[in-house]
This record gives C-alpha cells, structure tokens and sequence, in this order.
C-alpha cells in the first residue's frame, strides 16, 4: 500500500511541475505523439501511413482534434525504443526527429514490444481446457524466476534515458505517458479468449506490472502519467462488442488482434485530452 501511494504522489508531483499545456500566443499547439501500435491504431481506418499501420483515428489524432492542435504523428506498429533514436524497418525516419523546441506537447506510449508482451500473450492460446496444454505462467515462471517480470526491469532505464532526450530535445514541451489497458478481465473468459484463467490472470498482471515501471519513470522523469488500465476496465476484450475498447485474438471490428479499437481511441483521446489541460 505504501508503494503505491508513494508511486501515485511521485506521478501526480510530476504533473504538477510540468503544468497543463496552454494555448500559445502564435498559433496551435504542437503537439507530437511517439510510440507504438498501442498509439498508432493498426487497422483502425483511415490507414495514413502503410508501413506503420498508422490510423488517422487513433488517440494522438482525437487528442490533437480536441485541443485544436498541430500534430506530427510518428507513432509506428512494431516500434520499441531504439526506433526513438535510429530508422525503423531501416527506412522510417527516427521519431525523435519530430521533437523540436516549439514543441508543446508530446505524448508516450512504448514498452510493450521492448518486454515481448504481445508475442507472450500469443503464445498463452490453449486451445483446449486444462490440463490438456501447458499454462504460459508456468512455462514464464520456471525456475522461480519470472521472465517477463525481468524483461520489464530491464526495459526501466532505457525507457527513463528516452524521457530525458525527448526533455532535452523539446525542452517547453509538457511530456505525458500513455500506459496500456485493460485487456483482459480478471480469470478470463475462455474459450471466447482461449486462454486458461491463470494464464489470463498472470498476463493482466503483468501488464500491470508494465504499467507501474512506467508511471514510476515518468514520475522519475519529468512526465505525467496516464492511466488507461483503470477507465478501460469493463471495455476489455471479453466485453461485449458494443462496450469493448481493446480487440482479443478474433477482432469484433477493423482493428488488429489485442490492439485498441476506434472506441478504445475515441475513449483514450479524451483521457489524454483531460490529462494535458
């Protein structure tokens, strides 16, 4: 409890020192949004970037529309935090090359690809009811050591070293990191998601887990974290279609499998909106 309640007064400390973002005196507000697929909308049309699978709906776009901003969107599909600095796919320009100090605000979301969560989340698929499989929390906690849990540590100061470049390359610029949501509810809803309740259990979790390095690098970093874990439970993929912000394996609309949905961007765009004024 204390852990927590420290981590929340570190994050809301950090919002307080780098103050809501204003309206500048010659014109719209710059604003650039990096990251992932979490952020660019894989599949959401309309596509406005083919090798990034960027969607013109996505959360930066509704963000941008509702504090009547400039946008460069350089969010990327696949994105991990080296392609911050160098060229994605050897051809998509660095993300920071966007950044700049006229920038007002920046948006965050990476850590997801860097830690292999997505492709952890696919291997959890069982088919077939237990015990005829394999849990993935037992094959990920072998040994008495969990694997994602160490690959999230070890992405703690690679992302907290971005925070400081993005603050060194857009110094006016009010930094704020989006984290992941609620993708799966609390044992699941096998098979409508084929994944074992404790596997369900662990890998939600683990997003959690995901979740609290980044608020605690923000914090530690000059950032305001935003949380989309808590206003998307209820949304996740074992709700149903009409309610559901975040796609399972079988999307329910155009959008890529465990990946937000133009409901979840719309819902996620306000939460950023909310969060930058």
């Amino acid at each position: 409890m204390r852990r927590t309640s420290l981590l929340a007064v570190g994050v809301l400390v950090a919002g307080l020192l780098s103050g809501p973002v204003v309206a500048r005196a010659d014109g719209p507000l710059e604003y650039v949004a990096l990251g992932d697929s979490s952020a660019a909308g894989p599949l959401i049309p309309p596509q406005v970037d083919v090798p990034c699978l960027r969607s013109g709906a996505n959360y930066p776009h509704v963000a941008a529309g509702l504090l009547g901003a400039q946008l460069k969107d350089v969010t990327c599909s696949g994105a991990v935090i080296p392609d911050f600095s160098g060229k994605q796919f050897g051809f998509e320009a660095p993300q920071y090359d966007a950044l700049g100090p006229t920038t007002d605000l920046v948006t965050v979301a990476i850590g997801g690809n860097d830690t292999g969560l997505v492709a952890a989340a696919l291997s959890c698929i069982n088919l077939l009811p237990p015990p005829a499989g394999t849990s993935c929390k037992d094959r990920f906690t072998a040994g008495g050591q969990d694997q994602l849990a160490a690959r999230i540590a070890a992405t703690a100061a690679p992302f907290g070293q971005a925070l400081d470049r993005i603050h060194q390359l857009a110094p006016n610029a009010r930094i704020l990191v989006t984290g992941y949501g609620t993708y799966i509810r609390p044992n699941g809803c096998y098979p409508v998601i084929p994944v074992w309740p404790v596997d369900a259990n662990y890998l939600q979790a683990t997003i959690d887990h995901l979740n609290t390095m980044l608020a605690t690098q923000a914090a530690a970093h000059g950032a305001m974290y935003v949380d989309l874990r808590t206003p998307s439970i209820g949304h996740d993929a074992c709700a149903p279609v009409a309610s559901r912000w975040l796609e399972g394996l079988i999307p329910t609309s155009a959008a890529a499998p465990l990946h937000p949905s133009a409901k979840g961007m719309a819902a996620f765009g306000q939460l950023v909106t909310a969060a930058a004024q």
